[in-house]
């Protein structure tokens, strides 16, 4: 098995963790795990970086995100800040000359999701995005099954993400000022995972009911192809669901389980509805160091970009987001024109 599929590390490659919030206690909990090396924590204050290095037993806590990135014991930073953040922040490490793996969604729209891939390349450095479930092993098993052509000819693909997520409109969550709103921080994976299996769409059709903060509260959306697959994609923040996803062929269809999108069987029948396979592999962890060794390999291999989910693909999945944004009305002050030239 590869590095991608074990999830675990030499311990060579040096992380930073830019940022102290969930997402970044998550992440940095199966990098302790699973054998990366954690060199460094930075954060706005010196008191929340110290209280993460102590947690986590991180050897160096920095009061700000440019001492982090300055850090020359620092190989990768992994940016977990806020949203609308996450450009800034990766275009501050990239100029420091380190890796990057930018949490999902990688950015707030396509333009600033090309500037960072722009300076990578510029650098020879890896920018990825940390879309964790895209490195996920049943993930990997699913693509694998699809380029055999066991399937036949993919036509549909459904995903749905929805949370019941705190309703305080003072919520990260809930504000437009740091790109809240369920497609962002949930529709993300659909969309995502949609670009995954079918590519690019033709056309997208979306649709959206907001909250009182200016938000979208949930959200639905149809990617249609010029061969006539499509897409049914939908995220709430204020409702839960069994959150499933399914892959539907000419010869069959795969059915991946509650959640979909964290380490999870799926079952692939055939047309008379017989079981092909079942897929379980049991995963330590929550799952999110598939994507860190993901992350070693490109490094340790001198490669700036790899196939599972390369520059471009996320580009597209912004452009995607783009889009739906336009269509259900949802913008952000990100939107306006770059001042970078």
């Amino acid at each position: 098995m590869t590095k991608q599929h074990t999830g675990t590390s030499d311990g060579q490659i040096r992380w930073g963790i830019l940022g102290t919030g969930f997402i970044a206690g998550l992440q940095t909990q199966d990098l302790a795990e699973n054998g990366f090396k954690v060199q460094a924590v930075g954060s706005r204050n010196a008191e929340s970086s110290n209280a993460f290095s102590e947690k986590f037993a991180i050897p160096a806590a920095h009061a700000s995100y440019e001492a982090l990135v300055a850090d020359p014991d620092v190989d990768v930073v992994y940016v977990a800040s806020p949203h609308t953040y996450h450009h800034a922040h990766a275009l501050l490490a990239l100029n420091a000359g380190k890796h990057v793996l930018v949490e999902k969604p990688f950015t707030i729209n396509a333009r600033e999701a090309q500037e960072i891939f722009a300076l990578a390349e510029a650098k020879g450095l890896v920018a990825l995005e940390a879309m964790w479930s895209r490195f996920l092993p049943h993930m990997i098993r699913l693509r694998e099954i699809i380029a055999e052509g066991s399937l036949g000819q993919i036509r549909k693909v459904t995903a749905s993400h929805n949370q019941n997520l705190p309703k305080d409109p003072a919520h990260r969550l809930n504000d437009p000022a740091l790109g809240g709103g369920a497609l962002l921080d949930l529709g993300v994976y659909p969309v995502s995972f949609a670009i995954d299996v079918l590519g690019m769409p033709d056309t997208i059709r979306a649709s959206a009911s907001m909250t009182a903060t200016g938000v979208d509260r949930q959200t639905a959306a149809i990617f249609e192809y010029a061969d006539g697959q499509q897409a049914l994609l939908d995220c709430a923040l204020d409702i839960a669901s069994n959150n499933r996803a399914v892959v539907i062929g000419t010869e069959g269809w795969i059915d991946i389980e509650s959640t979909w999108y964290n380490p999870t069987p799926f079952t692939w029948f055939d047309n008379a509805g017989n079981v092909l396979e079942k897929f379980d592999q049991p995963v330590t962890s929550r799952g999110m160091q598939f994507q860190a060794a993901e992350m070693e390999r490109l490094v340790s291999e001198g490669l700036t970009a790899g196939t599972v989910l390369p520059p471009s693909g996320s580009v597209a999945v912004m452009a995607a987001m783009d889009e739906i944004r336009r269509q259900i009305g949802l913008k952000y002050d990100a939107d306006a024109p770059s001042s970078l030239q």
